[in-house]
Formats: structure tokens, C-alpha cells, sequence
């Protein structure tokens, strides 16, 4: 097994969760230590709090990757005598990185709301909010007869040729390639100043533009020439859609007041606050992890019957009782199903990869709100 460093983890987490798929602003990325150093074991938390960091600490954390930005907002100081200076300070002596994963991890596929989607039981999702489109782009690569299933092997592993519930897709034909090898070259078919003829096979597939590098270096590897000669074009197809939310269908129709024991189960609260008629027949559910408030019209425009998302606000509740949604708030915490989902998608890449590293779910309950009824 091959030790990694930070930059090594950072790559494959962003191979799922880019920064390009966060929302403008959103203070994402490495924010305290570096990467550049042998990691052993990464932590995977929710918040950054005083209790996280201690037992990063008794865990031999090198490495934090959070859901919520320890430094959301721009530091105008670092005052250790006050509490953010002082998990600051504390992360730093014991050479702690933190790196923040916020709305890009939200949108991501396998992200916060897939997670949470699949939580509930969801069945046939699609985005409740685009906000971003995968690009597609066309592949063609020429490559000798005998290495023709090689090479489409490996983009296909790579990621390429991918449409809808299939992948691998491609398509060949034959043909004649050319080539005059220079005296400079170490030509793997013909001799240094000879025109060679070969039988080739021409590949097409397709590529999102995300994954371009990855199936373009799987490519060249697999390619048995020291030129290969290909082409990408970029294609008019709609690419996949991205966003926030997710909206699907239960497998069972329930009330109102089922559904939100279901939701207590599923998602592992004691308490929710529900907005509705206890007995309204639930069927599609939109859910939104976070704050999702600005969302709750989209989620009716879309045909929820019910709208599971945090911190909901009183007056977005009144006008979402009038426009006939009802509303679920098991609160903001719930996204902790990230610190599961998160740690055991990074495991299963660093064993197929043969990395030796340790994925550690944070066990501190971050939530700050507990609720009481007095008799």
C-alpha cells in the first residue's frame, strides 16, 4: 500500500466534488495548514468545532475535510483569547489541515442531497434546482488494429462513453493511417524515415467535459504510440444537469404524519417541525439539505407534496401553508449523513487505488439545538 500526502486525497475528492460545481462566493477549499505532507488519517466532519478538533487530536488526524467553512467570512483577526482563535491556534500546533467542501459537496452526485435522498428512500430522482450542465464533448482517437480493445477499455474505464443507464459506448471503423516517423522519433510501427501504412480502428465516444483529463491520460497510457493522434470536438447534446435539492417518489403513498415519523427514522432526529394537515396523502418529496428556503416554491412548482429542508422561516412557512406544500424541518444537522457517505466513497477509492490511509467519520454531535417540553 502507497502512502499518500494531502494533495493526492484533495484530487480524489475533487474528482466527485469540484469547486467548480459551488455557488459564487462560497468560501471553499484548503483553509488552514497544507497538503503537502504524508496523511494516515482524514476525518470527515460536519463542523469544525472545539470537541472535533480535540478528537481529530486523540485520532492522529492529519487531515479535516468539513462540510461547513470553519472561516466563512473573511478573518479581520485571529484573537487565540476567543473561541474561533483558539481552534485556529489548536489545529495549527498539532498541524491539522481543514479543508472545506460546502455547496459544491450539496450538488455533487453522491453529494449531501443524494445522501439524504436515498436516506428517505427516494426512488427516481432528478435535481430540484440546476446550476450547473456537464458539458459534453465528442472523443476520436486512431489506434492500431491489435490495441483497439486496450485503449477502449481504458477510457471506457476512465469514464468515457456514458449515456444514461449505459456506459462504454463507442463506435469503430476502419481504415488507413499515415505517418512519416522523424529522425528524432523512437517510432513504435515503421522506421525513422520511411512513410508508413497501417491498419487503424477510429474510436468515437463521448466525454463530459469534466472527466476530459482523466479519459485523455487513461488514453495515452493504453495508446501503444508515442503520438497519438486524436481529436475532441464539442457537441451540442445537453450534458447532465446538476444542482441543488433532489425531488423523487416514495415507494408508498403516506400521510403527512407517517411520513414524518419516517423522516425522525431515516435521517435520525427525535424532533421535526411540520408545516400542514397531519392527514394530507404524501407521494413526492423534495428535499434540501441546509437552509432551503429560497427553494420552497421551486419544490411546489415541481409537484412536491412535501418539502423536507432546514431552518425554515416563519412567514416562508404561512405562504407555503397557502400555496398547498407541506413542509418537513428536521433541522440543519442532518446533512452529518455526509460524514458516512463521504468517508466510506474516499475508503473504496484509496483501496482501488492502494493508497494506505484511514477515512474517520467524526462522532461529535455538532447540532446546536435541543428541544424540551415543559408540563
Amino acid at each position: 500500500m502507497k502512502t499518500v500526502n494531502g494533495y493526492e486525497i484533495i484530487q480524489l475528492f475533487e474528482s466527485f466534488s469540484p469547486k467548480k460545481y459551488a455557488m459564487e462566493g462560497d468560501p471553499i477549499g484548503l483553509q488552514i495548514g497544507k497538503l503537502n505532507k504524508p496523511i494516515k488519517n482524514v476525518m470527515i466532519a460536519l463542523d469544525i468545532l472545539d470537541e472535533v478538533v480535540d478528537e481529530a487530536i486523540e485520532k492522529n488526524v492529519q487531515l479535516i475535510i468539513a462540510h461547513h467553512p470553519l472561516i466563512f467570512r473573511p478573518l479581520k483577526n485571529l484573537l487565540t483569547d476567543q473561541a474561533q482563535g483558539k481552534i485556529i491556534e489548536k489545529l495549527i500546533k498539532h498541524d491539522i489541515a481543514v479543508y472545506a467542501a460546502h455547496t459544491n459537496l450539496d450538488v455533487a452526485i453522491g453529494g449531501v442531497n443524494d445522501l439524504l435522498a436515498e436516506a428517505l428512500q427516494l426512488q427516481n430522482t432528478e435535481v430540484l434546482d440546476p446550476t450547473y450542465e456537464d458539458k459534453l464533448k465528442k472523443l476520436v482517437v486512431y489506434v492500431p488494429v491489435d490495441y483497439e480493445e486496450e485503449v477502449r477499455n481504458a477510457i471506457g474505464k476512465a469514464g468515457a462513453g456514458a449515456i444514461g443507464q449505459y456506459s462504454h459506448c463507442s463506435f469503430s471503423s476502419e481504415g488507413t493511417g499515415r505517418f512519416l516517423p522523424s529522425e528524432h522519433s523512437s517510432p513504435f510501427i515503421g522506421a525513422k524515415g520511411k512513410l508508413e501504412s497501417v491498419k487503424e480502428n477510429k474510436i468515437e465516444t463521448i466525454i463530459p467535459a469534466s472527466i476530459e483529463k482523466r479519459v485523455i491520460t487513461a488514453m495515452i497510457k493504453a495508446h501503444p504510440y508515442e503520438e497519438v493522434a486524436y481529436d475532441i470536438y464539442p457537441l451540442e447534446n445537453k450534458g447532465q444537469v446538476l444542482g441543488l435539492g433532489r425531488i423523487g417518489m416514495l415507494n408508498e403513498e403516506m400521510s403527512l404524519e407517517q411520513f414524518a415519523e419516517h423522516v425522525k427514522k431515516t435521517l435520525e432526529v427525535n424532533t421535526v417541525r411540520v408545516v400542514g394537515d397531519l392527514h394530507a396523502r404524501i407521494n413526492k418529496v423534495a428535499v434540501l439539505g441546509g437552509d432551503g428556503n429560497k427553494y420552497f416554491s421551486k419544490a411546489k412548482f415541481k409537484g412536491a407534496d412535501v418539502f423536507v429542508t432546514g431552518d425554515f422561516y416563519y412567514h416562508n412557512a404561512h405562504d407555503a401553508m397557502q400555496m398547498g406544500l407541506n413542509i418537513i424541518d428536521p433541522g440543519h444537522n442532518v446533512e452529518k449523513v455526509m460524514k458516512k457517505g463521504v468517508a466510506e466513497r474516499l475508503s473504496k477509492m484509496c483501496k482501488d487505488k492502494g493508497y494506505s490511509v484511514q477515512f474517520i467519520p467524526s462522532t461529535i454531535h455538532t447540532d446546536p439545538f435541543t428541544f424540551e417540553s415543559i408540563s
